[in-house]
């Protein structure tokens, strides 16, 4: 997956002029949206402008679904990303991940799982050999 290139919309502002804010690049994904790291550090002010920007830049693409993951150092982002739409999905123990379905039609992004499962088989034959075989699948994966 190749990340998207960096780009820039115009924005309107309150007195009629125009700016240039860049729009986020993020990997596209198999959900026909993209992943978006956030790396630089930016006031909320300046996160939020680009956010609704890259939001809107995202409809006109068709991007369907975004992902935005949020390292722990850039906390004080969260509230400006989820008032502009953005939700819970998952945290982990360094990030926090972000999504907002932007299509029509129902959400396909996957919700975050939170079990592993296992199995376990223990096999004796008639001259007391034993075979145990042990299957695990985490499901965070």
């Amino acid at each position: 997956m190749s990340a998207s290139s960096p780009s820039a919309a115009s924005q309107k502002k309150t007195d009629g002029s125009t700016s240039q804010v860049h729009v986020f690049s993020g990997k596209p994904d198999r959900f026909e949206g993209l992943t978006v790291e956030i790396k630089e550090t930016m006031d909320a002010e300046t996160f939020a402008c680009r956010l609704r920007t890259s939001v809107d830049e995202w409809k006109k693409q068709g991007k369907k679904g975004i992902w935005i993951k949020l390292p722990i150092e850039h906390v004080n982002l969260v509230e400006s990303a989820v008032k502009e739409g953005f939700k819970y999905h998952h945290a982990e123990e360094n990030y926090l991940m972000l999504t907002h379905w932007l299509a029509p039609e129902d959400n396909t992004m996957p919700i975050y799982a939170s079990h592993r499962i296992g199995v376990v088989a223990f096999v004796m034959n008639d001259d007391g050999k034993v075979m145990t075989i042990m299957l695990l699948a985490d499901s965070n994966t």
